[in-house]
């Protein structure tokens, strides 16, 4: 039985994440520096924001990706109707964020910003979770969803290097002295060009893969419909994690999540207040580390067949690490050398940082896909949505822990955004809460990695055994089509018995 996918499947697929990561990378880059420095609210309180909503998306998760496994719509099927609602209402939420009246009091710009994110995470939930789970319907085929994977990545990281280039486009002149309404105004082009790109690629992925399932019914199952029970949902939570190998993928990444908060949120603040650097200067280091991270992909995608993904992903990580170590040395001698010629040194050290990053924009995901995969086949139910729901949602969690421990350690070091040169207290606290939560966060994440067990050989004994039993699923259901009505089993993953009607 056929089941490769077209390359024009898979390009319109992965290209919905350029978009999306886009919009997503501006807010979690940018978000900590605009409403501190731009627009001037207490870290503790911007904290508290970005950490109860990022709290509310994790929960949201696991939630919509149930309602997603468990929704039957015969022209937008199990994921699309999400998608396409999610796409509109985050553009639209996407520009009332970085169009916060600068004339609020601070509590009233606290309570605009908490508003806002709440509502935009409760959208992206709507389109994150079924989209990512929307690459197991289309290619239940364990090999064609790692190509889908990786087409998905591909433009997820361009969409994560498109905010520097839009940056330096919009922003390139300005300097911490520019008057803030103008500065805004840069954030606000920004935020308009990413909210017509989620639209416009949005919409291709969404009726490019309808017309794919509506042709395709082989990629298709029937599950039986449950009653909605949230305390069950998330027992299965706490039941995924006592999984091991659940567990060491789940936990390691929400650790390098926390690492990337550290960097990407504090990063702003360091090069803008320590290092010195211009808007254009900033652009380009953090194009330079996103730059870094596509450029490795065929590295780690080579290094993960030689070694397997675990290792490679332990190689990866303990590759920022040493870039992390190299950036600390440029920071230490940031008074001794010239901007410019400080510049230039710390491009090599953001870029080896990228490399080492590149592989976590893949790997991770392909473990977890490894490890539903021979879930999938040992229960014989097909929970993608769910399953895609818990993971975010740990991640998410610890991503919310994260920046509200930043926005604290912002005030804590007395970072005051009205001041366009901080102490040199305040800059050495930077520094600290940079450096040292990035490598202490990944060690931990190297060490719960090393717990993972699954190997290629046994995702692949899985997968043969899975696609005899398409093949002898498909040859037994063409061979009953005479018949009035009869039980077959259903052709995708030997999923449990269910009961279809032959006319």
């Amino acid at each position: 039985m056929e089941t490769k996918l077209k390359f024009s499947t898979k390009f319109c697929y992965g290209i919905g994440s350029l978009g999306y990561s886009s919009m997503s990378q501006t807010l979690n880059s940018f978000i900590m520096f605009f409403a501190t420095a731009v627009m001037g609210i207490s870290g503790s309180l911007v904290g508290v924001a970005i950490a109860i909503s990022s709290l509310w998306d994790g929960v949201s998760d696991p939630l919509v990706g149930y309602l997603s496994d468990n929704t039957k719509n015969k022209f937008f099927g199990k994921r699309l109707g999400f998608m396409f609602f999610g796409i509109f209402v985050i553009a639209f939420l996407n520009l009332l964020i970085w169009s916060m009246p600068a004339s609020l009091p601070e509590l009233g710009k606290f309570f605009y910003l908490l508003i806002g994110m709440l509502a935009i995470e409760t959208a992206n939930t709507c389109f994150g979770t079924p989209f990512a789970a929307l690459a197991i319907d289309i290619a239940p085929d364990y090999n064609e969803q790692s190509k889908v994977q990786s087409f998905k990545t591909a433009f997820n990281i361009i969409g994560m290097i498109l905010p520097s280039v839009l940056m330096y486009f919009f922003m390139s002149s300005i300097s911490i002295s520019i008057q803030q309404s103008y500065t805004q105004q840069g954030y606000i082009k920004i935020a308009c060009i990413n909210s017509a790109l989620l639209i416009i690629f949005g919409l291709i992925t969404i009726f490019s893969t309808l017309r794919h399932i509506h042709k395709h019914k082989v990629y298709s199952f029937e599950q039986p419909k449950e009653k909605f029970d949230f305390g069950t949902l998330m027992s299965g939570y706490f039941n995924v994690l006592k999984k091991k190998d659940f567990r060491a993928v789940i936990l390691g990444y929400s650790f390098a999540t926390i690492a990337s908060a550290f960097l990407t949120s504090v990063g702003m603040h360091l090069f803008t207040y320590c290092y010195h650097f211009s808007s254009s200067q900033i652009s380009m280091v953090l194009i330079s580390l996103f730059g870094g991270a596509i450029a490795s992909q065929p590295l780690w995608v080579y290094l993960s067949k030689r070694m397997d993904k675990k290792q490679a992903l332990i190689l990866s990580l303990s590759t920022i690490i040493f870039g992390i170590f190299l950036t600390v040395i440029t920071f230490l001698f940031r008074d001794f050398i010239p901007n410019q010629t400080m510049f230039l040194i710390a491009i090599p050290c953001l870029i080896c940082c990228g490399i080492g990053a590149g592989a976590m924009y893949s790997l991770p995901f392909a473990m977890y896909a490894d490890c539903v995969t021979l879930e999938i086949f040992k229960t014989g139910q097909n929970n993608a949505g769910a399953y895609t729901g818990y993971f975010t949602f740990t991640y998410n969690l610890a991503n919310s822990i994260a920046l509200l421990i930043i926005g604290i350690l912002l005030d804590v070091i007395k970072f005051d955004s009205t001041m366009p040169l901080q102490a040199m207290s305040v800059q050495n606290g930077l520094g600290i809460i940079v450096f040292f939560g990035v490598t202490i966060f990944l060690a931990l994440a190297i060490m719960i990695f090393s717990k993972f067990s699954i190997k290629r050989s046994d995702v692949l004994k899985v997968q043969l055994m899975l696609d005899r039993e398409k093949i002898s699923s498909f040859s037994e259901k063409e061979n009953i089509k005479s018949k009035p009505m009869t039980t077959v089993k259903s052709p995708s993953f030997g999923l449990a018995s269910n009961k279809v009607k032959e006319k």
